[in-house]
């Protein structure tokens, strides 16, 4: 009997940043740039990759020519944890529509909203099945490849049950997700009535089929957590868990010990800064000083946006970075690694420098040190396989209280409503 479980499209395997099908962006010279380290520098892109760097006004253009002066260039970011099925539904008056052209849309739109902020590459956890099946993670797909050239979005299969007679459909479900093109397989053991075995379903089909694993859980039973490090440690190509929130209610010794075997592991904590998301009771953050003081590797992603998890959820990285800072005591450039550098490697990435050779995945902030950045992100340039694909501009205006006033500071003006002036620049 032939086999009808859905097959993987060609073009819905996981994307590469060599595996873009558009066509290759012209060179690009991004002049005047301020790095980190405080240079003033030129950048050159050709292609998916950064040619050249050099001193500010050294490089040549072959192309056009972009002057970032006044801007701190930095790597993408990156989402390492959304929920594409369910973004952008809090403000319906009634439950969100399940229609696979619905959810493609809203998904769509999420990775737009998400890359306008900087995030040129995305994964998004999709439940299946219920009634649904698999129809919410296909909409997910199509907007995927209608994203093609803009940002790489990645699915996540989140199955409910996997255990039992009631697990059992799930787990062909899963199966039949991967091969439909989920590149991760997820999911929350603290949902089934077997955790160690969901987990141990899991991680069975990612071995079976090489895929990367994403766990939601809350972190808050360190036995249950000593068993899932013991179970996933050494798995290739990794294993992420998230956003283990619980962890933070655990005394101080015992949240140690549970750190110090994910650590051994090698697993990563994706933490939610900006609040919980879909299935989590929880709205504190996992304790990321302590996690990184044992040597775990520390991603912060967005969770919810705008669903009823979090109604106000922005998807933003750089507030996201902003949190970790500002409430965690994390450093300005450990913060937006986070959300950078350590969730690119969460999403099996690969490294991004301002450096000839890397890949030309940048942000663009208004800027001249990344504390600043972090604190004031307003105006923003996204820079994707060699190209802009966002910008975000952002003019401040003060209202001139006293229109006679010759001395005093030159701010840009913003006339009265009933003074027929216009804005200032």
């Amino acid at each position: 009997m032939p086999d009808s479980r859905p097959r993987r499209p060609d073009d819905s395997a996981p994307d590469s940043a060599e595996a873009a099908t558009t066509d290759p962006a012209p060179a690009l010279v991004l002049s005047g740039a301020r790095l980190t380290d405080g240079r003033a520098v030129d950048v050159r892109l050709s292609g998916s990759r950064i040619e050249a760097v050099g001193t500010a006004g050294s490089l040549a253009a072959r192309g056009p020519r972009i002057d970032l002066r006044g801007y701190l260039l930095l790597p993408a970011p990156a989402e390492p944890h959304a929920h594409g099925d369910t973004a952008l539904t809090a403000d319906g008056s009634g439950p969100a529509s399940d229609y696979p052209e619905d959810i493609q849309r809203r998904a769509t739109e999420a990775a737009l909203l998400q890359l306008g902020h900087g995030a040129t590459a995305l994964r998004a956890h999709v439940r299946i099945g219920d009634v649904q099946g698999l129809a919410a993670l296909e909409a997910v797909l199509q907007a995927r490849r209608a994203l093609r050239g803009l940002a790489d979005l990645t699915a996540v299969a989140v199955p409910r049950l996997l255990t039992g007679i009631a697990g059992a459909d799930g787990l062909a479900l899963l199966r039949d997700a991967v091969k439909m093109g989920a590149a991760v397989v997820g999911g929350c053991p603290d949902l089934d009535p077997d955790p160690t075995g969901y987990t141990a379903a899991v991680l069975e089909v990612a071995a079976e089929h090489g895929c990367p694993v994403d766990l939601h859980t809350d972190g808050d039973d360190p036995a249950r957590l000593a068993r899932l490090a013991a179970m996933a440690g050494g798995l290739r190509p990794g294993v992420a868990l998230g956003p283990c929130a619980g962890l933070a209610h655990l005394p101080l010794e015992t949240a140690s010990r549970a750190a110090d075997q994910l650590a051994a592991a090698g697993i990563t904590v994706v933490c939610l800064p900006q609040g919980g998301c879909t299935g989590s009771e929880r709205r504190t953050t996992a304790p990321v000083r302590l996690l990184r003081s044992a040597g775990v590797r520390v991603a912060a992603g967005s969770g919810a946006l705008r669903d009823t998890a979090n109604p106000v959820g922005r998807g933003d990285p750089l507030e996201a970075a902003y949190l970790l800072a500002s409430q965690h005591g994390l450093r300005p450039e450990h913060a937006y690694a986070a959300v950078s550098t350590t969730a690119r490697a969460a999403l099996g990435l690969p490294d991004v420098r301002v450096e000839a050779g890397f890949p030309a995945e940048l942000l663009a902030v208004r800027g001249e040190q990344l504390s600043a950045a972090l604190s004031l992100a307003y105006s923003r340039i996204v820079i994707h396989r060699g190209r802009i694909v966002a910008r975000t501009s952002a003019v401040r205006e003060y209202c001139d209280s006293d229109p006679d006033a010759t001395a005093g500071p030159d701010l840009p003006r913003q006339g009265r409503p009933d003074s027929g002036v216009g804005p200032g620049s």
